[in-house]
């Protein structure tokens, strides 16, 4: 897949820097995390000893430190000459394969593997993970760190020309805007492919609105356009965005609406202390429970269901602090 680059530095302010906890809480999620924890580990270690493979102790591991270190500068070499590799995969644990390269562990995240299920029933996910168990895998190395014991992989990018990744990690720009394939939806965000180098659109990232799963926005497999918010070429990481490609609705909410126009809106949440309502995607106000209706009623719920199309007067606007106030009982 070519990379449509397009350089737009008009639309936006320059994003706000993704600090390093932007990441580990993407890595907490164990969708692309490369650090195996204690429990996965011993986990994978009995589907791997039920399938016949062995395994060093913790003693002989520290026996073999020195072999270890020149097996981190043979696949540093190989990242850099951006080779593909064949490795077995040797367990798995919920976010993607387990898979061994001499003395080193390595993972694949199930958004770089072709053609896993996209169905995000766990017990389809856990089956279909389980089944890749004594598969070899063609990979190439999208994530290495000897520090962090993290060597990451991509059944994905093996199926590129060799350079080709670098050449995208090199061109793109934050602002850039640039079109891609969904390849993965997760609790956290969508994977997408930009042409053997994927970034990520955090779930925050996708509407000005309320996300209740990226699913609900996107499809795997759908073509789609996005900004670039940050490149992280030391860690071979690209945040994206598609909210950016449109205007934030709070920047313009006090030209567009008046106090006391009466507004169209879909009940997105109740709460105890009232509900609120989206008038337009990405801008929400709250109707108090004072304004909800006349009378003493027990929950808000009694009067407003999710989902539920109302008709509302404009009580306060500041678009500045993100508020709207609304009211039912003002709208005759």
């Amino acid at each position: 897949m070519s990379t449509n680059v397009q350089h737009r530095q008009d639309l936006k302010p320059p994003p706000p820097e993704l600090d390093e906890g932007y990441w580990s809480a993407l890595l907490h999620e164990g969708e692309f995390s490369g650090s195996v924890p204690t429990d996965t580990y011993t986990e994978s270690r009995k589907v791997s000893e039920s399938e016949g493979f062995a395994r060093e102790s913790v003693y002989e591991a520290e026996e073999s430190k020195n072999s270890v270190g020149n097996d981190w500068a043979e696949i540093q070499r190989i990242t850099e000459n951006d080779e593909v590799i064949e490795l077995p995969v040797v367990g798995y644990n919920r976010g993607g394969l387990l898979v061994e390269w001499r003395n080193l562990r390595g993972f694949v995240p199930a958004s770089q593997l072709m053609d896993f299920p996209s169905n995000p029933n766990p017990t389809v996910r856990r089956a279909a993970l389980m089944a890749r168990i004594g598969q070899i895998l063609e990979l190439r190395v999208i994530e290495l760190s000897s520090e962090k014991n993290r060597l990451i992989l991509s059944e994905r990018a093996a199926r590129v020309q060799a350079g080709e990744r670098a050449d995208i990690m090199t061109r793109l720009r934050p602002g850039d805007i640039v079109s891609g394939c969904v390849t993965n939806l997760c609790d956290f965000g969508a994977f997408v492919d930009l042409g053997g180098l994927e970034g990520l659109i955090h779930i925050s990232e996708l509407s000005w609105g309320r996300v209740g799963h990226p699913n609900d926005t996107l499809e795997r497999g759908q073509e789609i356009s996005v900004y670039i918010l940050e490149v992280d070429r030391d860690g071979g990481r690209i945040a994206l965005s598609v909210k950016r490609l449109r205007p934030d609705p709070w920047e313009t909410v006090q030209e567009r609406y008046r106090i006391g126009e009466i507004v169209e809106g879909l009940i997105t949440n109740v709460v105890d202390f009232g509900a609120f309502a989206c008038i337009e995607e990405g801008l929400e106000g709250l109707i108090h429970v004072s304004e909800l209706a006349e009378g003493h009623f027990l929950h808000p719920r009694n009067v407003v269901t999710e989902g539920q199309r109302i008709s509302a007067r404009i009580l306060s606007i500041d678009g500045r602090a993100r508020r709207l106030g609304l009211s039912l009982r003002s709208t005759t």
